[in-house]
């Protein structure tokens, strides 16, 4: 029998199916098929309240992520309510204080929070990660214990494109991708299939998303451990029966040397021209070059900067300073400006400013690093305290 927790048009769906063994399966499900998925700060508010419920359950043995419908897990986050607070707050007498903008602060305040419980989780957690996996989708899929991908996936960071950096964890995920592949990822917003995805170590097999049915009856006919390492390990045995063959080898893994060559030069200017220059290799390039030459300069440099200076720090730390440097991103012009062209009026024409990355100096990248807080009064200040479900 099924424990449905939620009205049927709430923007996550909660269920609970029992195990063969008496335990059960707690599932989640984004429900804002239209949107593919994309998060608001009800669903993060939902989601957060929820998972630490079925952390502490004794009864749940493990948790499931999945969004509604075929087209994808999460293609990121609802932009429309954070662009009218950054107007707002551009327009406020208290602009030149990033703090000030509330919403922006209690959406990636609240965001990070529910994307480090998923990181710090005890029990197995299970991501489906279908078609579109973006932006904040990867956040959410990145914490969690198991990451299935489906032949049909298209994963990507693509916050160049609105004038943010891959957050939510990606300084610290993209950083521990192979050679300078995380670099590249974020200039260029590159979509992985199944085969780059977990070659770049973001996703762990891939599954044809026809099996999920299957592999979904599998684990409710498994009797599961109390003991979160037994579990989790009885998980990776049933996806890897469940696994398509071995993928063939897709562009990011083809051209890791191109790659590497192109994005370890040390001064970030030289790096961007070098990536440039790759356009001319394939389609595949050509596409990454012209969102790079579209998109934002300073979040260009600001993405570089991120991943090398967190490259050591803990994944606490990394939030930390990701919601310093996004909410400085909402304060000044190129978040607002990058969501209008691309969501608002749609002419994804945006004006940048500064207009190129030869005119971002280094004292503006530096601001994005000013913390108006001390370390005591940071609204991530405990975070990692406490591992839920402890």
């Amino acid at each position: 029998m099924t424990n449905e927790i939620s009205a049927a048009n709430a923007p996550v769906l909660f269920r609970e199916l029992p195990t063969a063994g008496g335990s059960r399966l707690g599932i989640a499900c984004l429900n804002a098929e239209k949107s593919l998925n994309s998060l608001t700060l009800e669903m993060i508010d939902l989601l957060w309240q929820q998972m630490n419920a079925w952390a502490r359950d004794p009864g749940i043995a493990l948790v499931m992520l999945e969004g509604a419908g075929d087209r994808a897990f999460c293609a990121g986050a609802d932009l429309t309510r954070l662009h009218a607070a950054c107007l707002a707050h551009h327009a406020s007498a208290e602009r030149d204080d990033i703090r000030a903008n509330t919403y922006a602060l209690d959406f990636f305040s609240r965001e990070y929070r529910l994307d480090y419980l998923l990181h710090t989780f005890p029990k197995p957690l299970l991501c489906w990660g279908q078609g579109v996996v973006m932006g904040g989708g990867m956040g959410l899929m990145a914490g969690c214990s198991h990451r299935v991908v489906t032949d049909q996936l298209r994963l990507a960071m693509p916050e160049i494109n609105i004038g943010l950096f891959p957050d939510v964890g990606g300084s610290w995920f993209l950083a521990r991708a192979p050679g300078h592949t995380g670099i590249f990822l974020a200039l260029t917003a590159c979509q992985l299939g199944a085969g780059d995805a977990i070659f770049a170590g973001l996703a762990d097999v891939c599954i044809p998303h026809a099996r999920k049915a299957e592999v979904l009856q599998a684990i409710l006919a498994q009797t599961w451990p109390e003991d979160s390492l037994s579990s989790r390990q009885q998980l990776s045995s049933l996806l890897s029966d469940h696994a398509a063959s071995s993928e063939a080898p897709g562009p990011l893994r083809e051209h890791l040397d191109l790659i590497n060559a192109a994005c370890s030069a040390p001064d970030p200017q030289t790096l961007i021209a070098a990536t440039r220059a790759l356009k001319d290799t394939s389609e595949w390039f050509a596409r990454g070059v012209a969102t790079l030459e579209a998109g934002s300069p300073s979040t260009a440099l600001l993405s570089i900067a991120l991943q090398r200076r967190l490259k050591r720090c803990s994944l606490v730390e990394v939030f930390r300073a990701e919601l310093v440097a996004a909410l400085t991103c909402a304060a000044r012009p190129d978040l607002a400006e990058g969501i209008r062209a691309l969501l608002i009026d749609k002419d994804r024409k945006p004006r940048w400013s500064p207009a190129s990355t030869g005119a971002v100096d280094g004292a503006w990248v530096e601001g994005y690093f000013r913390s108006p807080w001390t370390a005591e009064a940071h609204p991530l200040r405990d975070l990692g305290q406490a591992v839920a479900g402890t």
